[in-house]
């Protein structure tokens, strides 16, 4: 006999909102306010070269290294804009304390359409909702100014945890505060190995939401969303 579904895990970043403008964008703003001039597409492209590079070397805003997630964050946007000829070190330091505590801002981030709508059908439902994800601890802040965290019962993020997705081990600590079985928790994400592949790796109904239309090979249409609106008609599914 099939366990009822009892809780339902949520990734956060570009499943229930998104960063609104780019981030050659927000980087050039605060540098403006300093009367620099860049350029966003210059910017966009140091900032992505540096976040591989702190990805890579400094894993999980590097806890295992002695960083946390401010000093990672202050440390990729000085090295962005040093690559960008910014080299002034009072400047750099303004400039990434600024980013780092505005990213906090209501107006930098995009609440998708379907996002509140589902949460309160999950909750209509009689289901618990919890956060699982990858991000350092301004998490909380966020998701109120986003007005979405009195939905949730706990939340996750990957710096609080020391342990980031794929990484199994941060689903267990959910279980752990969910108190049910696997069985009887979903987890709905937009990455095919971090949300999907690692959720079912320990026996979670991982939902793969894919806005886009991807199509990801391997992932079964019953377990593939277009829209979050699809959602509370699969999960009664796995109620009864």
């Amino acid at each position: 006999m099939q366990a009822p579904l009892r809780w339902v895990l949520w990734d956060v970043k570009d499943t229930l909102l998104k960063v609104r403008s780019s981030v050659g964008q927000q980087y050039c703003k605060e540098a403006e306010r300093m009367g620099l001039c860049l350029s966003p597409v210059e910017v966009d492209a140091a900032f992505h070269e540096v976040y591989r590079n702190y990805s890579k070397k400094y894993p999980n805003y590097g806890i295992a290294q002695n960083l946390n997630g401010r000093s990672w964050w202050m440390g990729v946007v000085q090295d962005t804009l040093s690559l960008c000829r910014v080299q002034d070190p009072d400047l750099l330091n303004t400039i990434a304390d600024n980013v780092y505590y505005n990213f906090c801002n209501a107006e930098n981030w995009e609440v998708f359409t379907d996002s509140k709508k589902t949460l309160e059908s999950c909750f209509s439902l009689g289901l618990n909702l919890g956060v699982v994800s990858n991000f350092d601890t301004r998490l909380e802040a966020i998701l109120r100014v986003s007005g979405l965290l009195s939905h949730f019962s706990f939340l996750i993020s990957s710096e609080e945890a020391g342990v980031a997705k794929p990484n199994p081990a941060i689903f267990h600590h959910a279980l752990q505060k969910c108190g049910v079985p696997a069985a009887s928790v979903a987890h709905i994400g937009d990455h095919y190995v971090n949300d999907y592949l690692s959720s079912r790796s320990v026996g979670i109904h991982g939902f793969l939401l894919d806005r886009r239309n991807l199509c990801q090979p391997g992932v079964p249409q019953d377990h593939r969303l277009r829209s979050l609106e699809e959602l509370p008609a699969r999960l009664q599914q796995y109620m009864d």
